[in-house]
């Protein structure tokens, strides 16, 4: 059956809202207590290979560029 828009709601959009957002925290620190969360040495040792691997993908990408541009350098004549 369709629904009257203009007959009232049984719960305010307000209230629902607010029941809503409670219940999404509820379950937001729920998961967030069975998480595992992994040691101090484990979290340093991968935000180390983390920045390696950022650093060396940047210095890949660096050299790559600098012989893009030489070779084109050559082409066009600069």
């Amino acid at each position: 059956m369709a629904r009257n828009p203009s007959a009232p709601s049984r719960v305010s959009t307000r209230t629902a809202r607010r029941a809503f957002n409670l219940r999404f925290m509820g379950e937001t620190v729920g998961e967030l207590r069975r998480v595992t969360w992994p040691s101090r040495q484990e979290t340093m040792r991968l935000t180390i290979m983390v920045l390696a691997v950022a650093a060396s993908v940047g210095l890949f990408l660096y050299a790559f560029d600098l012989a893009f541009a030489s070779i084109f350098d050559v082409l066009l004549g600069n």
